[in-house]
């Protein structure tokens, strides 16, 4: 991508109405624009974070086995009547009526529409497991919109549903989505951590939360230093995992316990804020009951599917990333998921050294490249660069251009190389 033709309307001043740093920082890179209160159109940047955040959830998801479908954000008020949520969800849920007196509403989770889409083509406990996933828009009309995408009213969900003949199997995969969770997190490149959670609105008694450390999360966080040890991810003994991520304390404020926090060694003690990007559930019964969802098991007796549902908000995760790795300067971005993996800074437009050594870099990335080609004052580069947080800055003057040389800038320590092209290149592709 030219800069000089983008769009990535970027703003010198902070909006007034941006309180916290992910909110300023996207504005002011020209991520997203509000279209309305807790609404927002996400420009080219932003849709590319996002896009790539989502499609490392999606590989995570496939690797544990669920399948992906795409439902509707318009659902009936009828379905969730047959579960009992449609008076009792309350007003956060955006209520419809269509020009042929219908009741509908615009989805905040989809516990009912996959119920009644499964219950529909399950009949034997054969066609048990089942476990399917969408990446959806959703909507949740909130009392007070705030913080960006961290607190909107319209937000894009990934919401996985799993249907198992016995409560064994249930946990089961309960447990792998705990992995693929915390796989999909370091992925990204953030430190994610399982919280034990109540389930509200969901149901159930069995959920946890995960929370990325940030200096503004909302939550206040307690948590055993054991987290930060290693990979333990790279494990294929998912009850081995899922007994280590729950035997290690970790509480948000709500559910802190004094006398067990204790007993961890003072130098393994760790607080700080926490942001909330995913939970799993483990609900039982409660909609295949409620919706009459019955199947025929091995002994020909009817019973209701065990049920769960696992959520990780995408693009909240966009904000929540910036609120863990930001600086004065600007955003920080994890190499998995940055818009562009450098930006090539061009300091002396018109120079033929110059603009040859930067067409050559240009073209040898692609994609991966934001060609900063603008007729400004290299200050000005400097800085919307570091604003940007694009994890490498390629420099490019006349005087390294004359010798084959670029100079490369690692956002995230400040570290300067001065390298040969082919290498510069290369350290950028990883």
């Amino acid at each position: 991508m030219r800069l000089s033709r983008s769009l990535i309307p970027t703003l010198k001043e902070t909006p007034a109405e941006a309180q916290i740093a992910s909110h300023r920082l996207m504005l002011r890179t020209g991520m997203i624009r509000q279209m309305a209160s807790g609404i927002y159109a996400w420009l080219p940047t932003g849709l590319k974070v996002m896009s790539k955040i989502a499609q490392i959830v999606r590989e995570e998801q496939d690797a544990a086995g669920a399948q992906e479908v795409l439902m509707p954000t318009i659902q009936s008020a009828d379905l969730w009547r047959e579960s009992g949520r449609y008076d009792a969800y309350g007003k956060e849920m955006l209520r419809i009526t269509d020009r042929h007196e219908r009741e509908l509403l615009y989805g905040p989770t989809n516990e009912e529409m996959i119920t009644s889409i499964v219950r529909d083509s399950t009949k034997s406990y054969r066609d048990l497991p089942r476990l399917p996933y969408q990446i959806q828009w959703k909507f949740r009309d909130e009392v007070r919109p705030r913080f960006g995408v961290l607190r909107g009213r319209e937000f894009l969900m990934k919401d996985a549903y799993s249907f198992d003949l016995d409560y064994e199997g249930a946990v089961r995969v309960y447990k792998s989505m705990m992995l693929a969770y915390m796989r999909t997190f370091h992925r990204i490149g953030v430190t994610a951590i399982p919280m034990r959670a109540d389930t509200g609105q969901i149901g159930g008694d069995l959920s946890h939360e995960f929370h990325i450390l940030a200096p503004t999360g909302e939550s206040g966080v307690f948590y055993d230093a054991a987290f930060e040890a290693g990979d333990p991810f790279a494990t294929d003994d998912i009850n081995g995992f899922y007994e280590q991520m729950t035997t290690i304390y970790a509480a948000t404020d709500e559910k802190h316990d004094t006398a067990a926090w204790e007993k961890i060694p003072a130098e393994r003690r760790r607080e700080g804020r926490g942001i909330e990007v995913g939970q799993i559930f483990y609900f039982g019964t409660k909609y295949s009951q409620a919706m009459d969802f019955t199947v025929t098991g091995p002994d020909g007796q009817k019973f209701y599917p065990e049920m769960g549902s696992y959520g990780i908000g995408v693009s909240r995760l966009v904000g929540a990333i910036i609120e863990a790795r930001h600086d004065e300067a600007g955003i920080i971005w994890p190499d998995a998921i940055a818009p562009f993996k450098a930006a090539i800074l061009n300091l002396r437009q018109g120079d033929a050294a110059t603009d040859g050594l930067c067409e050559q870099l240009y073209a040898a990335l692609g994609a991966d490249a934001l060609y900063d080609d603008r007729d400004e004052r290299a200050g000005a580069k400097f800085a919307e660069a570091d604003l940007m947080g694009h994890p490498w800055q390629m420099i490019v003057g006349p005087r390294g251009a004359a010798a084959g040389m670029v100079e490369l800038k690692r956002r995230a320590t400040g570290e300067r190389l001065e390298l040969p092209v082919a290498e510069a290149l290369a350290k950028v592709r990883g």
